[in-house]
């Protein structure tokens, strides 16, 4: 089925429709003169058109977005008349009807791709990491952006399934709640013009006030799609990457306030508009965090996306996807996004309060190790993917750049354990010059009792947030697995944070996997000191990764033995997750799909080794450093590897 279609009937399927506006017709101005005729057979080929009033609809999707912006085209490195091609962007209004249903499996792709067979890299994978020797050799065979990923896990390398596998060889037969997990993520399918495109957040018959619970969001869908890929199915997340790609950075706006070109939504929500004659057409209406509580923009979204999309290579072996120019140019427009210089000193991402998926008020703003992590994985996703031209280099470059400066700073400085606590306990504050032991300043003071008897001796993890005078001892659950997983924190650290775990797994653990945070502020509920299952395939991937298989297992039969019962849960409430949240939707969907991913990846073993990463032994080369290149001091770098690498 063509992913639209402007003819329908009320005996038909909905015809599909994307909208889009423009203020100024000025705005679409002319293409230089030998593409005039290569935008006319576009025009003619997909049913183009446009007038005067600026109304321009679209009868196929996959054309780069029209920008007039000319620093974008310095900085991603495009020939100008690039941004003349044309990409979708829907604008779309009106009432509500989702239609939902049906096995995945049973639907073909939207979208046409425009790929073929090249790979742009190959997979391999192998117990622990390479000895730094074995990487200066590899050096001269990939180039900096076709790295290859090795990860520790206890697999057997001859047993490593072929990039086109379809789904994984389950060993053991599912269970009656498998059963049922999949019977409820299907249900929870969203379809777009009869094609899957993602599920909702909750699927509760009983819930009256839905909400926004309704909607595709993007973090929702990351375990959904982890999910479906384990399974062999991969055309809803096709679909759904292609869709939010269709959706990015548009007009919406906050008090007439656009954001930035790049963005990617939150969510989007499937509507069904009424036409003429009993006809109806749907349409797709993205949240850029408009109606979001406070109004926050989502800063993970298009993170996520970047890491969903390199997923997608991993589990299906379709390649041709990251290929897609329309593709290229919207991870190239997150990228911009993400890397544009500012007031900022750090090489973190600066974002506000909620704007992850902590999306409450809870003095996270600044710079969360949440978002670090995800930053720090989409780089290196990104780098993988991107297209290797004279277009790119400068990007390139600059991710490299970031990469090397933002591992180091996080393991540098949010790092701590009973070294370090001793360290800062010692602080003398107000230092001056390059010399300084306490950079940023940070009061002796302000490490939290609580903290002091409930550290371990054996142990450590990466603290919540580090500002000028302030650090955030919290202990938040998915920046840490994340930063293990993607390699952020080194393989001493990931061996720490995983025995803090282990050490205080009635804390961090209790009846239901896995704290959000810990402590909580008051009371232990929802995103403040809540228990969150989907944080379940996140852990099941770093225990993995460590060779803890054991302790993932141990995390799955808690949650397999509850959230059958109480409903599947979006979270439980007080400091052992004993209750079900008092707010909690049921029927969540990314809880269920975090137990049938975790379950999934814990019986084929060598489809986890292809999600995670290792040492990146180049970056610890790389060095961004003023204060090397003047000669005014030795890079502090070099004291710091003998702890990084290990």
């Amino acid at each position: 089925m063509n992913a639209i279609r402007f003819f329908s009937n009320s005996t038909m399927k909905p015809s599909c429709r994307i909208l889009g506006s423009c203020r100024n017709s000025s705005f679409f101005g002319h293409p230089p003169a030998k593409y005039q005729h290569t935008l006319a057979s576009y025009s003619s080929k997909f049913r183009l058109s446009f007038d005067r009033n600026s109304h321009y609809s679209f009868s196929r999707l996959g054309f780069p977005r029209i920008t007039n912006n000319e620093s974008h085209k310095v900085l991603l490195g495009f020939p100008p008349w690039n941004f003349w091609q044309w990409r979708v962007s829907s604008r779309c209004f009106c009432l509500s009807t989702t239609r939902r249903g049906g096995r995945v499996g049973d639907f073909s792709t939207s979208v046409d791709t425009c790929g073929n067979d090249k790979k742009f890299e190959s997979i391999y994978v192998q117990k622990a990491v390479e000895k730094k020797e074995t990487n200066e050799e590899e050096k001269d065979v990939n180039t900096i952006v076709g790295e290859k990923d090795s990860s520790r896990v206890e697999v057997d390398c001859k047993d490593v399934k072929p990039e086109n596998s379809k789904g994984v060889n389950n060993a053991c037969e599912e269970t009656d709640l498998e059963k049922e997990a999949w019977k409820l993520l299907r249900n929870a399918v969203v379809t777009y013009c009869g094609s899957p495109v993602g599920t909702l957040a909750a699927n509760d018959p009983g819930d009256m006030q839905p909400l926004n619970y309704d909607q595709v969001f993007v973090r929702d869908f990351v375990p959904s799609a982890l999910a479906f890929l384990l399974k062999g199915e991969k055309d809803i997340v096709k679909n759904f990457l292609l869709h939010n790609l269709q959706l990015q950075s548009w007009e919406k706006t906050v008090d007439c306030y656009s954001p930035g070109q790049g963005l990617m939504p939150a969510s989007f929500k499937v509507r069904t508009v009424p036409l003429e004659d009993d006809k109806y057409e749907e349409v797709l209406d993205p949240d850029f965090g408009e109606s979001a509580i406070g109004r926050v923009a989502p800063v993970d979204s298009g993170l996520w996306w970047i890491i969903l999309l390199r997923t997608y290579g991993k589990l299906s072996g379709d390649y041709s996807l990251q290929e897609r120019v329309d593709v290229q140019t919207g991870l190239k427009m997150i990228l911009n996004l993400c890397l544009i210089d500012g007031f900022d000193m750090f090489p973190s991402l600066l974002v506000t309060d909620g704007s992850c998926m902590i999306d409450r008020r809870m003095g996270i703003h600044g710079h969360p190790l949440e978002i670090q992590a995800l930053y720090y994985s989409a780089l290196r996703c990104s780098r993988e993917m991107l297209e290797v031209n004279d277009g790119t280099k400068n990007l390139i470059s600059a991710i490299n750049n970031r990469l090397s400066a933002l591992s180091f700073h996080i393991r540098e400085y949010y790092w701590v354990d009973m070294k370090k606590m001793n360290e800062i306990y010692r602080y003398k504050t107000e230092e001056y010059s390059m010399d300084a032991t306490n950079k940023f300043n940070i009061y002796p003071e302000q490490i939290p009792l609580w903290l002091m008897d409930w550290f371990p001796e054996k142990g450590g993890y990466l603290i919540g947030n580090v500002q000028p005078a302030h650090m955030d001892f919290r202990f938040f659950m998915l920046g840490n697995l994340w930063s293990v997983v993607s390699s952020l924190s080194t393989p001493k650290q990931n061996e720490a944070i995983l025995n803090l775990i282990e050490e205080k797994w009635d804390d961090l653990v209790g009846q239901m996997p896995l704290k959000i945070c810990y402590p909580a502020l008051d009371p232990w509920s929802y995103h403040n000191g809540g228990s969150w299952p989907t944080l379940l395939w996140q852990f099941t991937l770093a225990c993995m990764k460590m060779g803890r298989v054991k302790l993932a297992e141990k995390a799955v039969d808690l949650v397999e033995k509850r959230v059958g019962k109480d409903g599947w849960p979006e979270y439980y409430d007080t400091r052992s997750g004993k209750l079900i949240g008092k707010q909690a939707r049921l029927y969540q969907t990314w809880t269920i799909a975090a137990l049938l991913a975790s379950k999934m990846l814990l019986r084929d073993p060598t489809t986890a080794s292809l999600l995670l990463w290792d040492e990146d032994y180049q970056l610890l080369e790389i060095c961004v450093c003023s204060l090397r290149k003047g000669g005014r001091k030795i890079c502090s770098r070099r004291a710091a590897k003998s702890h990084i690498l290990v």
